[in-house]
């Protein structure tokens, strides 16, 4: 089995292919940014974009994502290797304590902006409500939200 992620196809090891998609990420194909937090798909911490749609890896099966497009937090950078406006939007806003979820988030937060250019505060709350953050930064990450969809609407 092969899997795309971040545009790269990748071998999948017989010995992975009943693991969940996030196993194979973290475990075999070294990318650690999405996170196992409580392994049910209800907190957020390993959301990935699977063709273009977010999900929680930690529930779907290796088997599953093959064949589609996968994409994590790292390869959300662009290719001159400069952060992605949601990254940056949540360094400018200190949004990160922790940081454990933080991938999830912004992940999260991507599928968001792709939907909704320009999001109003209950459409961005909705969004992000399955992503739980235990330090409480949600007005930091609300912030970024906004911050990142107003530069990348000026540079459409």
């Amino acid at each position: 089995m092969k899997l795309k992620v971040n545009g790269v196809e990748r071998p999948v090891a017989a010995a992975w292919q009943n693991e969940s998609l996030l196993s194979v990420l973290r475990e075999q194909l070294g990318l650690t940014g999405a996170r196992l937090s409580c392994g049910i798909g209800q907190c957020g911490a390993c959301v990935v974009h699977v063709n273009g749609q977010p999900v929680a890896s930690c529930v779907l099966p290796v088997s599953e994502a093959a064949g589609t497009e996968i994409l994590t937090i790292e390869g959300l950078a662009r290719e001159d290797a400069s952060l992605h406006p949601l990254q940056q939007a949540w360094l400018d806003a200190a949004v990160p304590q922790c940081g454990y979820c933080q991938s999830g988030q912004i992940m999260q937060a991507l599928a968001l902006l792709q939907r909704i250019p320009d999001p109003d505060d209950a459409q961005i709350t909705q969004a992000m409500n399955g992503n739980l953050c235990r330090c409480g930064t949600y007005d930091r990450i609300r912030t970024s939200i906004k911050s990142a969809a107003l530069v990348m609407r000026e540079t459409r």
